[in-house]
């Protein structure tokens, strides 16, 4: 009997998960961070699960994407960008805002649309694939590798959040020095079997961030390694950070802001540049690629609009011979999978993939996804491969249940202003 792939609900569960004090640019992560598990269930009963961010202006878009989901097939995903054009997005959410909780410049419309849209994709790609016995790589045309290799993502980091301040405890202890960032490296590599290492950085001096890069270097000789400050240099703080950092360097990510000035860093220097800022939609590509401002697309299917798209934005870099990784945000197991399954299928993915996801010690799925030797293998199992533990969101959930919204929204310098009130922050460039 064919299975009935019609979908007859929709299950929206925003949640809060620990975070631990992380520091980037703009401040410091929150002791917890919202993010959205979606639930398609079909006539059959078939549940397929989606995740993205859950603030509350993702909320706002997602409850009526859900009630237009209903009473379609999960197999229809092209349609699912006709119902995101259908939801009217409150202009005063967007209007020249920057995205703190993805750090990827300025919001638009059409980008928080597509941040939603991709957690409803994967949800129905889930489904689908349990109909249908195959796992969501052979629904996007089949995987190229049985193993998707991860970066250690390092960040600069307190030893725990202020005192007074509600939060879980971690064990990874403070890193605010080049030693600090060495021992959290060799943590990852103790834990996961990482081989190649990304700092977050735009947080202290470039001379105290050039000599952590350089102290990895030194203790991962011939590893490759990333510096990413989130745009937060001039263009000369950032030709002087890749003149000194050239020969260790696999790429600089976003070392300024904006297309134009990467594009003068880019015709400038050997080091290559990575972003997930200044092209973050198909309609920024044109003016990045035919000014050479960008030598590696970190992809993210969260905020380009689920897995397909991110396999279209793959081909097009091929197309025009730009690198492609993965870009990462604070997110849990099913993103994880989600990730592995799209990176699995993509032929020209010549870097290692980013991913939080060993910072995040919480989960709703009933087994997390393990790294082995850096890398976390394809699932050949139906849909995602990832099964729900119902107790743990329903946890999770109730923790956001009972924040007085101050959680409910993620920002970093809101929680940095805990620990230092006048902070305020920085404009951009920072140096």
């Amino acid at each position: 009997m064919t299975a009935d792939l019609t979908v007859t609900a929709v299950h929206l569960t925003p949640i809060l998960v620990a975070d631990p004090p992380l520091l980037n640019t703009q401040g410091v992560h929150q002791p917890y961070t919202p993010r959205l598990i979606v639930e398609v269930e079909t006539a059959d009963g078939t549940r397929g699960v989606g995740e993205t961010y859950g603030d509350t202006k993702y909320l706002e878009l997602a409850r009526p994407f859900a009630d237009r989901l209903v009473g379609r097939r999960v197999s229809d995903l092209n349609g699912l960008f006709a119902l995101a054009d259908e939801v009217a997005v409150d202009s005063s959410r967007v209007s020249g805002q920057v995205d703190v909780g993805g750090l990827r410049g300025v919001q638009t419309a059409d980008k928080l649309r597509l941040s939603v849209l991709s957690g409803f994709e994967v949800a129905c790609l889930d489904a689908l694939g349990k109909a249908l016995g195959l796992p969501v790589h052979t629904l996007l045309g089949g995987k190229v590798r049985d193993a998707v290799e991860y970066s250690a993502y390092l960040f600069y980091k307190w030893g725990g959040h202020p005192e007074g301040v509600a939060a879980e405890k971690d064990d990874w202890g403070a890193a605010l020095d080049p030693a600090g960032v060495v021992e959290q490296a060799r943590a990852f590599t103790e834990r996961y079997g990482f081989t190649s290492f990304k700092l977050k950085g735009g947080v202290f001096p470039p001379e105290e961030e050039i000599a952590a890069v350089k102290a990895l270097a030194a203790a991962f000789p011939g590893h490759p390694l990333r510096l990413d400050p989130n745009g937060a240099w001039s263009v000369e703080t950032s030709l002087k950070v890749a003149g000194e950092l050239g020969d260790v360097l696999e790429y600089l990510e976003d070392p300024a802001l904006g297309t134009p000035a990467m594009a003068e860093v880019a015709a400038r220097t050997r080091v290559p540049l990575a972003t997930n800022m200044c092209v973050t939609t198909f309609a920024e590509i044109p003016e990045a690629f035919a000014k050479g401002a960008v030598q590696v697309v970190l992809s993210d299917h969260h905020y380009w609009g689920g897995l397909h798209n991110t396999r279209q934005l793959a081909a097009v870099c091929r197309t025009f011979g730009v690198g492609v990784s993965m870009h990462s945000n604070t997110h849990l197991g099913i993103s994880l999978a989600a990730m592995t399954h799209v990176a699995a299928t993509v032929p020209n993915l010549h870097h290692a993939c980013d991913s939080h996801y060993p910072w995040q010690s919480e989960d709703v799925l009933t087994e997390r996804l393990t790294f082995d030797g850096g890398r976390v293998t394809v699932s050949d199992a139906p849909g995602l491969g990832v099964e729900l533990d119902r107790d743990r969101l329903a946890f999770l959930h109730r923790r956001w249940l009972d924040d007085d919204g101050t959680l409910r929204d993620r920002d970093d310098a809101a929680a940095m202003r805990v620990a230092d009130p006048a902070w305020v922050t920085p404009s951009v460039p920072r140096w």
